[in-house]
């Protein structure tokens, strides 16, 4: 049996917070029309991760990183964008304009860990009720703060 393989090579880009947007109309001109997934990691627990010695020095690693994966249908391409983003400002430029899909996706981001997406058509909760207090996928978030809801309970 004669297995075969289509692995690319990674092309990860560490991209400093100013440029993503530029960097993303860059690469939309390049070919990569759709974005397949744009999602967020706390590294709080791991300040000190490992990184490709060529990036580390050129960027700050900080707690929050906003990552996008983009995909070029007819070059056969991906490539995964590294946004740092710091804890005093979670604040970032939104996609939407460049890739609609990602509308759902900016939203998930905000609800579960708290960044806010600048320019994000309707910038609202999407999992949790809009009345829920803090961000679940933060490391900092209390284990087990949420309640148990049992359908028919007494309040």
């Amino acid at each position: 049996m004669t297995q075969v393989s289509s692995r690319v090579a990674d092309d990860v880009r560490f991209v400093a917070k100013a440029d993503y947007l530029k960097t993303l109309i860059t690469l939309r001109d390049e070919g990569f029309e759709m974005c397949v997934d744009l999602t967020a990691v706390d590294y709080l627990t791991h300040p000190g991760r490992n990184i490709a010695p060529e990036v580390l020095g050129q960027i700050a690693l900080e707690r929050f990183e906003v990552v996008v994966n983009l995909l070029s249908l007819s070059q056969r391409r991906r490539v995964r964008l590294r946004v740092q983003i710091a804890e005093s400002d979670t604040v970032i430029d939104s996609a939407f304009d460049l890739y609609p899909g990602t509308e759902a996706m900016e939203r998930e981001v905000f609800d579960m860990f708290g960044i806010k997406f600048n320019g994000h058509p309707d910038l609202t909760r999407i999992l949790m009720p809009e009345d829920w207090q803090g961000h679940p996928l933060r490391k900092d978030y209390g284990a087990g703060n949420i309640p148990v809801q049992f359908k028919g309970a007494a309040s």
